[in-house]
């Protein structure tokens, strides 16, 4: 037996697998779903490459799911739309963008007073762990910052003509340079443009799995194995005790003192919800033993994101996927440097902190079941409202970009039948296990990421985010990870 099972080598898993695995006397298992390797140079070169996306149809590294992005009404259907999760060593930090941005303050204020006003979750106590995690490159000696750090950050020295183009737009619209995104707040710029901190090297993607896992693996205290998939937990009464798991035709089950889920937003819930932890008359429908009755998967957070398509004819270097945005409290405008379809160029508009709340629950009890996940973007009149005006601030900025010409502009004044037939998503959902107080009804977990109603099982990952993230959330799953690891050393 092993003092901690890891249930998930994405973004987070590998950040805590390498922490704890620091103590000798403590014994470490990864399982991971995908492929695992032994070293970076071992990753295929499209996992390598910053400038690619690996996520197309021919993929063998991802989880793909069906979502229904906004519900039908008497007078539209319902948008439909798929969800990508890295499925190897390192999960979505393997296949990514390699966009590195903090999460504000403001974020933090919001998830402490979930807790009512608790400090673990300040961002006076996060802010150690954003520090520890970075070496960057740029602003590293900079109060705030971090050096050394496994996670390399920087920002693009020479953009490309789409993130040049529309940097100098979005200053001609009045909008202040903002060197640094991730600067500690006070020391300039709240809102701007801006260069986009990236996890890159030498034109190499970073992720958790290269940065952190990787280099511990010749520790004798630490194991990870691949190709494995979690059905579902082992309690003893309501004590997590393992995990029943299939390998290739094989079926098995391995035990743990401690078990702590980090499959991600989306399988952290599904696992929890299959092992008989949620809403109890679900469960029960689905035929499944009700272990703790808790609200897993009943709300989630995801940025929608609204597509502007565009055409602009300038020469389209390989790139990171987005060099620059301009970011605006709760929007965030994205100049994508590669075009989408032929010679069309996307600039994505996000709301970041939207009203409306998603749910994702089980169709049936085996894990190769479609799961029922439903954004329910564009639910909320505010919501509607505010993407109107940042796409008319941003069809606003494209104007200004010399040779560029809309493709379906929005009408004028805006008009939600427009929002629904561009509507996207940014691929950003959290909160499935959200993190709460003892009296809040929305709470899976406690502000220490331990569930709720059992003992001996953690959930890691951006499953337990509380609130809406105003920015990406990748450097936040790092964080959270090497927060979370500070306790689960103790």
């Amino acid at each position: 037996m092993v003092d901690t099972l890891i249930v998930g080598g994405g973004t987070a898993g590998c950040v805590l697998a390498a922490r704890l695995s620091e103590q000798p006397d403590h014994t470490v298992r990864l399982l991971e779903a995908g492929p695992v390797w032994s070293a970076a140079a071992d990753m295929p070169a499209a996992l390598r490459d910053a400038t690619r996306l690996p996520i197309g149809p021919e993929s063998r590294w991802l989880w793909r799911y069906s979502a229904t992005l906004a519900a039908s009404s008497d007078d539209a259907r319902a948008v439909e739309g798929n969800l990508v999760r890295g499925r190897a060593l390192g999960g979505s930090s393997t296949i990514n963008g390699s966009y590195f941005v903090r999460a504000p303050a403001a974020d933090f204020a919001a998830w402490s007073a979930t807790l009512g006003g608790a400090a673990e979750w300040s961002f006076e106590s996060v802010l150690p762990a954003y520090r520890k995690l970075e070496d960057d490159r740029d602003y590293g000696d900079r109060p705030g910052h971090g050096r050394g750090g496994p996670i390399p950050v920087r920002r693009t020295a020479v953009p490309t003509p789409v993130s040049r183009e529309f940097a100098a737009a979005a200053r001609a619209a009045g909008f202040a340079e903002v060197p640094d995104l991730n600067a500690l707040p006070g020391t300039g710029p709240a809102e701007g443009v801006g260069p986009v901190p990236c996890n890159v090297d030498g034109g190499a993607r970073v992720g958790t799995a290269s940065a952190y896992l990787l280099p511990a693996l010749g520790r004798p205290n630490l194991s990870v194995r691949g190709g494995v998939v979690v059905s579902r937990i082992l309690f003893r009464d309501s004590s997590a005790v393992g995990v029943e798991y299939k390998h290739g035709e094989t079926t098995g089950t391995t035990t743990a003192d401690r078990i702590v889920l980090c499959a991600g937003a989306v399988e952290s819930a599904a696992l929890l919800l299959r092992s008989g932890i949620g809403p109890p008359d679900q469960l029960r429908a689905l035929g499944l033993p009700v272990v703790a009755a808790s609200p897993v998967g009943a709300r989630f957070d995801d940025h929608p994101e609204i597509g502007l398509e565009y055409q602009l004819d300038v020469p389209t270097p390989a790139a990171v996927p987005l060099e620059y945005v301009l970011s605006l409290d709760d929007i965030e405008i994205r100049p994508y440097t590669v075009p989408f379809a032929g010679d069309r160029h996307r600039m994505g508009v996000a709301l970041m902190r939207p009203e409306s709340a998603g749910v994702l629950r089980l169709r049936g009890p085996d894990p190769l079941a479609p799961l029922r996940i439903e954004h329910r973007y564009l639910a909320g009149s505010v919501d509607r409202a505010r993407l109107r005006e940042a796409v008319a601030l941003a069809a606003d900025v494209l104007r200004r970009i010399p040779g560029a010409y809309p493709c379906h502009p929005p009408p004028e004044g805006g008009d939600d039948a427009w929002l629904r037939a561009n509507l996207s998503t940014s691929q950003h959902l959290s909160g499935t296990c959200r993190m709460g107080g003892e009296r809040d009804e929305h709470a899976v977990v406690d502000a220490r990421c331990a569930v709720r109603g059992v003992s001996g099982l953690s959930v890691v990952d951006l499953s337990v985010v509380p609130v809406p993230l105003s920015r990406g959330p990748q450097a936040t799953a790092v964080m959270l990870a090497e927060h979370a690891a500070g306790w689960l050393t103790s």
